[in-house]
């Protein structure tokens, strides 16, 4: 099964400073489902002061769907990567930056790099569709969902 790489980026703006910003994101917990739209549960294993494990578990369809990550945290750096250890996205990777725009504002700066199995090979216009669809669906879930929750929580 042909596996296909999309690559794609955004940014995400954030009326808060930037430390806040990055203590709000990396700080991961078991309530965190509550964040997005469908039925989410989450497991958080500490590794070691900058590593973790993700234990998702979703319901699309009204399927189970498993999902692990590795999330790698640089606080030095205000970033953090996120890697699919299982699930349908197995292998992909997720860059996570936060940048200061000033004391008070700051912005996500967001790389994905998601896998995709297809069972043949895309054309490139297919490519570039798939990784429009998932640049959307990403940068949306971060406008409408994280970006308003960190708001209201960092407030």
């Amino acid at each position: 099964m042909p596996v296909t790489s999309l690559r794609f980026e955004f940014r995400q703006p954030f009326p808060v400073p930037a430390k806040a910003a990055y203590a709000w994101c990396t700080d991961f917990r078991s309530t965190d489902g509550g964040l997005f739209e469908q039925k989410w549960r989450r497991a958080v294993q500490r590794l070691s002061a900058d590593a973790l494990i993700l234990r998702d578990t979703t319901y699309p369809d009204g399927r189970v769907r498993l999902i692990q990550r590795l999330v790698r945290l640089n606080p030095k750096e205000l970033s953090w990567t996120n890697t699919h250890l299982s699930g349908p996205f197995r292998h992909s990777q997720y860059w996570y930056r936060i940048v200061p725009d000033g004391p008070r504002r700051s912005h996500l700066e967001f790389t994905g790099m998601r896998l995709v199995r297809t069972r043949k090979a895309l054309p490139p216009a297919e490519r570039a569709r798939l990784t429009e669809e998932e640049r959307r669906g990403d940068s949306t879930l971060w406008r409408r969902r994280l970006a308003p929750a960190l708001e209201r929580d960092v407030a």
